[in-house]
Parts: structure tokens; sequence; C-alpha cells
């Protein structure tokens, strides 16, 4: 099992490292820190001239070299348990990764960074968490090892997907899963009107509580809570986030890198959640 962690060197990438370093710590996996050149197909100083593509000279190789090798010996001092790996490309970095999610446990990214591996997110990082084969992780902030596990559930299979996920990563932890479902409210985004719970009906409700009764019954010592909320899901999701160590999603991935939707909730709770947020995909990513 290995996960994968794009790293450049930046306070960012030193922050998912350690996260992944973490994780694998706990799960008994491999850390593999990645780094990928993604150079420029025409000089800017000659900019309206065609130009073969610049390609990483050998002082530029010998740098990032030495850049992963001292990553790997800060792993070594921090988590001497942990199995660490380095690679390279040349190449984008979202195709690469996401090639790569196919035979990965985990892609852990920074939410900033300054190549082409940690771009700023709505670049790789969206690219990446939206259709990668395995889960990617987008890491933010310090968290409290104490804080819960929080994830959004729905009756659709990413989400269902992302329960299993959570309540795992709550597990190794030693933390509890909260698990919130929220409903649009009646009048649509931002309603607070009470009559807003009564389209909700007796069925939909009673397979949420199934749903948080099955994690229960699949996680006996794992404490789970779940709540209802009438809220736009991105709204109570960041909500929840202000109080979680991981937030977790789900998404159904939409194939190709152009089919990045902006709107989406996963993509909203990665830009606004206080807390590292888990994009977990569905059967259909």
């Amino acid at each position: 099992m290995t996960i994968i962690v794009g790293y450049d060197n930046s306070t960012d990438a030193k922050a998912a490292a350690r996260w992944a370093l973490d994780a694998a710590q706990r799960a008994g996996s491999t850390v593999e820190f990645h780094y990928a050149y993604e150079w420029p197909d025409w000089v800017p100083a000659v900019a309206t001239v065609g130009a073969p593509a610049v390609q990483p000279d050998g002082e530029i190789e010998r740098f990032v070299a030495g850049m992963l090798n001292e990553a790997q010996a800060e792993a070594r001092r921090s988590h001497p348990t942990v199995k660490t790996e380095t690679s390279t490309v040349n190449a984008s970095a979202a195709l690469t990764l996401i090639g790569r999610s196919a035979d990965a446990t985990l892609v852990v990214l920074g939410s900033r960074g300054h190549s082409g591996v940690l771009g700023l997110l709505g670049s790789v990082s969206v690219a990446v968490s939206e259709n990668a084969r395995c889960p990617v992780v987008v890491v933010r902030g310090t968290p409290d090892p104490t804080a819960p596990v929080v994830v959004g559930a729905d009756d659709s299979a990413p989400a269902q997907a992302a329960v299993r996920f959570a309540a795992e990563q709550a597990r190794l932890r030693g933390v509890a899963l909260r698990v919130v479902r929220a409903w649009f409210p009646a009048g649509g985004v931002g309603d607070p009107a009470p009559e807003a719970s009564l389209l909700v009906t007796a069925d939909e409700r009673q397979a949420f509580v199934n749903l948080v009764n099955q994690v229960r019954a699949e996680h006996p010592g794992l404490q789970v809570t779940g709540e209802t909320v009438n809220e736009h899901p991105a709204a109570a999701l960041v909500r929840a986030s202000a109080d979680a160590q991981l937030l977790v999603v789900g998404t159904r991935g939409r194939g190709p890198v152009r089919g990045m939707l902006l709107g989406s909730v996963s993509q909203h709770v990665l830009r606004h959640s206080t807390a590292s947020v888990a994009v977990v995909h569905g059967p259909t990513a």
C-alpha cells in the first residue's frame, strides 16, 4: 500500500508530507515523495516565437534529487518505521498523479505550492481530487488529534464510500466519527424556514438512521454520532469542518480533466474548509 505525496519543499508540501507519514504509520503503508517537472513549451522572453520545450538541466535535476533525499532523511528521523520512496517525472503533474492513483492507497497534496505538483487550488488539486481513482487528501491547518472525523452523507454511492473511508480513518485515529446529512431547504439556499423539514420524508430520515446504525455495527468500538440539518450541504460541511481534524466528502468524478465543475459540493468544501479534506470517489469515478 502506497501513499503518494506531492512534494516541492514548500511549507504546504511539508505539511502534506507530515500528514502522509502519520497516516502511513497508522496503516502500515509506504510513502512516496513525488515531484513533477512541468516545463513551458515556449520561452517567455520570446513569447511570440515558438521554441522547443525547455527541459531540466543537470543542476536542476541534482537540486530536486537533493530535495527529495532531504525529505526522506527527515521522514526517517520523525517516522523511523515508515518506508519511504521518491519519484520524479518530466510530465504534467495532474495527469501523472491521476494515473498513479490507480495503484495508490491515497494521494496527498498541500493546499498550495510553488511547483507543478502542488499548483494553486483550482488547478492541479482540483483536477486530481475530481479524477483520481483513490481518495485524495488536501492538507490544511494544524489538526487537533482529539477532534472527530466528519463526513458528509446522503444516499449516493460516492457518499457511502466516503462514510466507509471516514469510519476507518476515525478508527485508526481513535477518535469519534460525526456523520452529517444535509437536506436543501424548501425555499432554496439560505432559507431557514422550519417548513423545510416537511419536504424530508420519513423514509429518507430512516435511511440515514440505518446508515449510522450500520457504521456502529461494523465498528463496535467507534463512537458514531449522526446529525441532520436543513442547509445547503456545502455550507453545512464547511461549518462542521471548524471542529474536525478531517472532513470527508464523496464525489462521482467527471472523467476527463476538462470536466471540472467548480460549483460542486466537494470543490466548494476544498476551497473553504478549515480542516484537511479527503475526497473519496464512488464507483462511477
